[in-house]
């Protein structure tokens, strides 16, 4: 099984304080020296607006083709659910730059909380599984309803991949177990404050949480369970602020590592200092 370990988004401004991974660093150099420390990426960006050819040819460039990247559907598709033939187009075809690269990862449908189990949900996944055949498709289902073994049976049949995720104790989401699907497998880490999930003001009040020592041994005795069903694992952090991320992502490479589960990491290129996080 080959995991893949990085981070939702890269451009985190917060990471340029003082000791994290920015300092010093100019904005447009942020990938650059992301991917020296990390060999893949969830882009957020596409949920706000998708990119063009351009944009992706300068993330293949920027990060030296090291680092893969997995694309997060515009909220056209998951929160809208009114996409159009155009926006089906632009996000099938602006991504070709990373294909071309092999730096590819699976398309991630981020679904809301709002997006329950109903017959007319499950009818409009089930037409996004086929406009998106063909290509690797992540999907992500806060809602308790869809998690059901026979919603990850249906999952598999159509050759769609279960989202496992962390999430606070909040009740009413999904249980933060690895379910596998396809051969692909996909973890995102939300991080476990309660206390803001519900009410928090952004996304950055949301994943202010720094995973301890003993919740990331966790999450590597649930991986090294799976490792013989999967020949891909992407595991995300989306715990970035204040560079939570930073501190976890070494906490679960050597938990995996102790449980004989290979975790790479990638090596800084010629001329490059490769910082320390």
């Amino acid at each position: 099984m080959r995991v893949w370990i990085g981070c939702g988004g890269y451009t985190n401004d917060d990471w340029a304080a003082p000791g994290l991974l920015y300092e010093g660093v100019k904005k447009d150099a942020y990938l650059e020296t992301y991917s020296q420390h990390f060999d893949a990426a969830e882009l957020n960006s596409s949920f706000y607006a998708i990119p063009g050819l351009k944009a992706f040819e300068g993330m293949v460039r920027k990060s030296g083709g090291r680092t893969r990247f997995t694309v997060k559907l515009n909220k056209v598709f998951t929160h809208d659910r009114a996409p159009s033939d155009a926006d089906f187009d632009r996000m099938l075809q602006s991504p070709q730059p990373l294909r071309d690269a092999g730096v590819m990862g699976p398309y991630l449908a981020q679904f809301p909380y709002s997006f329950h189990r109903t017959a007319d949900n499950r009818k409009y996944l089930l037409g996004l599984a086929e406009r998106f055949a063909g290509h690797e498709l992540a999907v992500e289902l806060r809602h308790a309803s869809w998690d059901q073994p026979e919603v990850r049976e249906g999952m598999a049949e159509y050759g769609l991949i279960w989202v496992s995720p962390d999430y606070p104790p909040v009740g009413g989401m999904p249980e933060p177990q690895v379910h596998v699907t396809t051969d692909v497998g996909y973890l995102r880490l939300h991080g476990r404050n309660k206390g803001s999930w519900w009410e928090g003001q952004s996304a950055a009040e949301r994943h202010d949480y720094l995973y301890s020592r003993a919740e990331m041994n966790e999450w590597a005795e649930k991986i090294a369970l799976v490792e013989g069903d999967l020949s891909e694992l992407y595991v995300f952090f989306q715990n970035t602020t204040r560079g939570h991320a930073l501190k976890n992502i070494p906490m679960l490479r050597e938990a995996l590592r102790a449980r004989g589960v290979p975790v790479k990491t990638p090596e800084p290129g010629e001329g490059e200092e490769g910082r320390l996080l």
